[in-house]
């Protein structure tokens, strides 16, 4: 009897074995089975309703402002919060453009591309007229954070109307004065507010012994071989000249015919024959500008003012009581302040079609930069990890002080910013420096006297092929006229010049497409 019990209790341990294998079996088989319902044509995962949740890949080409190819610690910090897979094709900025011509003549741009500024967007007009990019405008409201980009940028970039770019904001203008406040208050002399006191600042910088040595070896404006970014065209909006263009009678005109484009070379041509400025200023170099007022040689800046805190630390270095400060607003002979703006754009990223083959591919690519446009990811792009590479210090952003850390892992991202800190929320940055963040709240106030250049969103088929050439023509005249090296009459002739050359076509055109 005893064995047969044995017997039947081994016979119910072996059927509850094979009851438990079969169940087991049936449920993987379910599960297999949903998995096989659940997933996509592609082999990705679908979530619940939120988007696939295999993350969705793309390229895109960026131009690189550092000597090596960033770590991609902060990219992938990117791809996590975005769900994407990023390929990145970094191009060193001085051949950006080269290579990004040659991927467009054969066929082989990414998914999405960078442009570096408004001439390169500028060259790309025939291909975008041609079809070749896709149209954004019309998609832009279905996402939350790009519908918020502002709507005067977006016109500075819009070809017959449509809008083909998502654009990296910048300040409309940073552009004032760097000035010694050290010397100033040694000669008891306030900020200039006026072209008038301006040039007294320069008179007194070079004439009244500012740095007390005892020696004729200061003088009062630094400038250097640049009409644009040097101090011409700041004191020439000064003197309330249009930016690039303006309009006259009804029609829009080159800003050197307007006699306000005199009247400033007329306050320069005084500087030079009195002295106070740097004599040889149409070859000189933004290096050697920059020495003169940091050796202690200059005691005035006139550019943009965020270069305060640059100048101040080898300043410092070499004269430890050195002072700066930073100003924006100086009236002209008229009594008004204006200074000149640019687009307010730096990048701008398109999406060409030969890489973007599909409607939905590229409402995914929108939806990253959607995505970058959040607080989160833009602080990310912009600072890199908090904590790491930066601390939130007043509401602001301090970076870390190993500068080669942030350079390496962070900085080559801010290429990829879209948006600007109004619209995608990231923050501004810390500054100990009280004039660098002075001078970050006068970027804000030139806001309110900005000249904006009317012929940005227009287009000359001439000014793209012949501009260039054409304005060194004037250029040119511009410095023999300050120099002494030519008269009214002359620079007039070189206007003539001009004209005959190509600028009656780009006038015609411009006013033609306005």
């Amino acid at each position: 009897m005893s064995n047969w019990k044995k017997l039947m209790g081994l016979m119910l341990v072996l059927f509850v074995l094979i009851f438990v294998t079969a169940c087991n079996s049936e449920s993987a088989s379910e599960n297999e089975e949903n998995n096989a319902e659940g997933s996509s044509d592609d082999g990705s995962e679908e979530s619940d309703g939120d988007g696939d949740s295999e993350p969705f890949a793309f390229s895109l080409m960026a131009n690189l402002h550092t000597p090596e190819v960033p770590d991609e610690k902060v990219l992938e910090e990117i791809e996590a919060a975005t769900n994407t897979d990023v390929e990145i094709q970094w191009v060193p900025d001085n051949n950006y453009e080269d290579r990004l011509n040659t991927a467009f003549a054969t066929s082989s741009l990414p998914d999405a591309v960078f442009l570096k500024n408004q001439t390169t967007f500028i060259q790309f007009r025939d291909a975008i007229q041609d079809d070749q990019f896709w149209e954004i405008g019309s998609y832009l409201d279905e996402f939350e954070n790009l519908s918020k980009l502002k709507e005067n940028v977006l016109d500075n970039t819009r070809v017959d109307g449509d809008l083909y770019t998502i654009y990296q904001g910048r300040p409309l203008s940073r552009q004032g004065l760097i000035y010694r406040k050290d010397w100033a208050d040694n000669l008891g002399l306030e900020a200039p507010t006026t072209t008038d006191e301006f040039m007294e600042m320069a008179r007194a910088f070079t004439e009244d012994d500012p740095d007390g040595n005892g020696k004729d070896d200061t003088f009062g404006l630094t400038d250097r071989s640049d009409l644009v970014y040097g101090a011409f065209k700041t004191v020439s909006s000064w003197f309330g000249t249009p930016n690039e263009w303006g309009e006259k009678d009804g029609k829009l005109l080159p800003e050197f015919m307007f006699d306000e484009y005199k009247d400033t070379m007329d306050f320069f041509k005084e500087m030079h024959e009195k002295g106070y400025i740097n004599q040889d200023f149409p070859v000189t170099s933004k290096v050697d500008q920059q020495e003169f007022i940091k050796n202690g040689t200059a005691g005035i800046y006139v550019g943009s003012m965020g270069d305060v805190i640059s100048l101040y630390n080898d300043a410092e270095a070499i004269n430890p009581d050195v002072e700066f400060d930073v100003h924006n607003y100086v009236e002209g002979p008229d009594g008004e302040f204006g200074v000149w703006a640019i687009p307010g754009y730096g990048n701008l990223v398109m999406f060409p079609k030969s890489s973007v083959e599909t409607e939905e591919d590229l409402k995914k690519i929108l939806g990253f930069f959607d995505q970058m446009m959040t607080p989160e990811v833009a602080n990310m792009a912009y600072w890199g990890i908090e904590g790491e590479h930066y601390e939130v210090i007043d509401g602001a952003a301090k970076t870390t002080d190993d500068q080669a850390i942030f350079d390496r892992e962070v900085k080559p991202y801010q290429a990829i910013e879209v948006g600007e800190p109004e619209t995608n929320g990231r923050y501004e940055g810390f500054f100990e420096y009280a004039p660098k963040a002075k001078s970050e709240k006068l970027f804000k106030d030139n806001e309110n006297y900005l000249i904006e250049d009317p012929t940005v969103p227009l287009y000359s088929e001439t000014f793209v092929q012949d501009g260039s050439r054409l304005k060194q023509i004037i250029v040119d005249a511009t410095y023999q006229y300050i120099l002494g090296q030519t008269d009214e009459a002359g620079f007039q002739d070189a206007i003539d010049n001009w004209k005959s050359q190509g600028g009656d076509a780009i006038i015609e055109e411009y006013n033609a497409a306005e």
